[in-house]
């Protein structure tokens, strides 16, 4: 198929339909404005149907709704509008109704601004609203990516029963990018025979359900959501590793983010400071593992679009074996490579330092 020269949002409406998204269900907010405008003008042309409810918590509930009844749905947002969608999106994951929640993050708390932002890392890895419940997480770099994810994001949400969320910062939802549509890899779908589609007078009803008065009930369910996590961890990770084979200082950075973070490594790497970055393609499950892939680091240095949250993670994944340095720009400024080349020379002469006290 050729490439198709289109706009991040209207690029992620398009890879829901070519996914099978029949009902989308939102409301505006800037900088995702043009993915609910693009879905109201296109699905109904393939039979699907377009509503702007009246606030984020009915669109998320509309959500709940048509996942019970087993169709392919989804939902957009920029990051106020998806913290009102928390409860809804909770509620789903206690259901095990799948469906697909896109973020397209914008700087904050509160309100913030309209401006590109990663300060949402939190809120979507470890679950914004009540309970023990995960949500898969992707995070695209590129327009063709997103595309992909969110085509791979309907058929894991179907998998495992699960909401699946994919977050993106402003850039990547108002850059114009190629892009193609390529089908997902295939997976063994089981059919839905647990939906509420009316039992035409041959089964017992379908309950759709996410309360459990007994707690001897409830802990089984919270039991069996817990393996399928598990599942999710281990099947469905993914991350990329970029000239990391010799780097002795490892960048750790998710999309648009990871995209500038290479520039400033091709700076780096010409001044003969051995650079590489490790990038999360999936926020949860996190790539934990590639941090076992870089016997040369010295040092980790993780660049975000926010105060400092993926950066926690990355502790975690080193426990303690390389120091973790952090550089941030947040409410809606973007870093720079040569800002961030410059925060890499500082982490290295402070550590050539060290080592001449020794």
């Amino acid at each position: 198929m050729a490439k198709i020269l289109m706009k991040g949002n209207e690029a992620f409406g398009k890879a829901a339909i070519e996914a099978g998204c029949k009902y989308f269900f939102g409301y505006p907010i800037t900088p995702q404005n043009e993915l609910p405008e693009y879905m109201s003008r296109e699905l109904p042309n393939v039979g699907g149907v377009f509503v702007q409810a009246e606030s984020e918590v009915s669109a998320i509930n509309m959500i709940y709704g048509g996942a019970g009844a087993g169709a392919r749905v989804m939902t957009s947002s920029s990051s106020p509008g998806i913290a009102l969608k928390q409860e809804g999106i909770t509620y789903a994951a206690g259901a095990e109704l799948p469906c697909v929640v896109v973020n397209v993050m914008r700087g904050g708390p509160g309100l913030g601004g309209i401006q590109p932002s990663q300060a949402d890392y939190f809120m979507s890895t470890r679950g914004g609203g009540n309970g023990d419940y995960r949500t898969p997480v992707y995070a695209p770099a590129t327009v063709q990516e997103a595309v992909d994810m969110i085509m791979e994001a309907f058929n894991v949400a179907d998998y495992y029963r699960t909401p699946v969320m994919v977050v993106a910062d402003g850039m990547i939802g108002q850059m114009m990018e190629p892009v193609e549509f390529k089908a997902p890899k295939k997976r063994d779908l089981a059919p839905k025979d647990w939906a509420t589609v009316g039992t035409k007078g041959q089964r017992k009803p379908n309950v759709i359900n996410s309360l459990y008065l007994q707690p001897d009930e409830l802990e089984k369910h919270c039991i069996k959501l817990e393996a399928k996590y598990k599942e999710i961890e281990k099947n469905e990770v993914d991350y990329e590793m970029y000239k990391t084979e010799d780097a002795e200082l490892v960048f750790v950075a998710y999309g648009t983010t990871a995209r500038i973070v290479k520039n400033a490594i091709d700076i780096l790497r010409g001044e003969g400071i051995k650079a590489g970055l490790i990038r999360p393609k999936t926020l949860w499950p996190f790539p934990f593992e590639a941090f076992n892939q870089i016997p040369e680091a010295k040092n980790l240095l993780t660049v975000e679009m926010s105060m400092g949250q993926m950066v926690e993670d990355v502790r975690l994944a080193v426990e303690g074996r390389v120091p973790v340095h952090f550089y941030g720009r947040a409410g809606g400024m973007i870093p720079d490579p040569d800002g961030i080349a410059n925060k890499a020379r500082e982490v290295v002469e402070s550590q050539l330092a060290v080592g001449g006290a020794r």
